[in-house]
């Protein structure tokens, strides 16, 4: 902003004021444009008019300019703060009204999704899709307490930390109750931590590999066979259900693989044939008319 282009003085010759024709000499006048007007005549078709105040700009008050535009001094103000802007850094914003740099930098700054409040240069602040927040205006939904710069999970407008959102949200093992935060795997419809879904025996992880489960108890093909599998009477070897032979014959107290119940004397298969028992020995129908 800068002053006015006029000068006032006192007519020490004769002269008329430009306007009213009323005599100059001796009193106070103003020229403008080459023009000698009195202090009247100057206020009512000269002055300017203030932009903020909208009276006329007198020729005993100070002028401010700036794009055409005029300020008495005592109103070239912040429009916010109120705060002198006389040879101070300003900006003109809508309605033609001046803010200084402070109120400026406030207005502008994105505003707390939180408290609404502006966030300014050198606020602690969190951004999550085009939205913003004070660091400390950043909380939980469910626990309300501040979540600032932690880990947390969105859900639709809400936003929950690790913790509550564990109770809330996540599955629960079936085996130790607790929340299944990460990876875990699902059996019988049921889902379970990778850790919890071990071998009973050996405790090794089954997760991706073959097992067992005997009432409610998980073993490995290796700990099956070993700790749990009845043992076929014919070769002796585990009857594990996997591979070769997964078809089992039971008789009294026995167990053989399919493949392995077979006559003693003619080795003829006998699953799901007729056979008998003599001497604690199967046979085929034929052969004990032989012995």
């Amino acid at each position: 902003a800068g002053p006015g282009s006029y000068t006032v003085g006192t007519m020490s010759e004769r002269f008329d004021c430009h306007y009213c024709r009323d005599p100059l000499q001796g009193k106070k006048y103003v020229k403008k444009e080459g023009r000698h007007c009195c202090v009247k005549c100057f206020e009512k078709f000269c002055a300017n008019t203030c932009t903020e105040c909208k009276k006329p700009i007198g020729a005993d008050s100070k002028e401010l300019h700036f794009k055409n535009r005029y300020w008495h001094d005592n109103c070239f103000r912040c429009f916010k703060c109120y705060t002198s802007l006389v040879n101070e850094p300003f900006m003109l914003r809508e309605n033609n009204k001046v803010w200084c740099s402070n109120c400026t930098a406030t207005e502008d700054a994105p505003r707390c999704k939180g408290c609404f409040k502006p966030i300014i240069a050198g606020d602690q602040n969190v951004e999550y899709k085009k939205m913003v927040w004070h660091k400390d205006c950043f909380t939980c939904s469910q626990c309300k307490q501040v979540i600032g710069s932690g880990s947390f999970f969105p859900k639709g407008d809400d936003f929950y930390c690790v913790s509550c959102h564990e109770h809330k949200f996540a599955k629960t093992c079936a085996k130790c109750k607790n929340p299944i935060t990460s990876g875990g795997l699902t059996y019988q419809e049921q889902p379970w931590h990778s850790e919890c879904f071990i071998c009973s025996n050996c405790k090794k992880q089954l997760g991706g590999k073959r097992f067992t489960a005997v009432e409610d108890q998980f073993y490995c093909v290796e700990c099956y066979k070993e700790c749990v599998a009845k043992k076929c009477a014919g070769c002796k070897n585990p009857i594990t259900g996997f591979g070769r032979g997964t078809s089992v014959v039971n008789y009294e107290d026995e167990s053989w693989h399919d493949y392995c119940f077979k006559c003693t004397k003619c080795a003829r298969g006998l699953a799901n044939k007729r056979f008998v028992c003599h001497n604690g020995k199967i046979y085929c129908a034929e052969c004990p008319k032989r012995l």
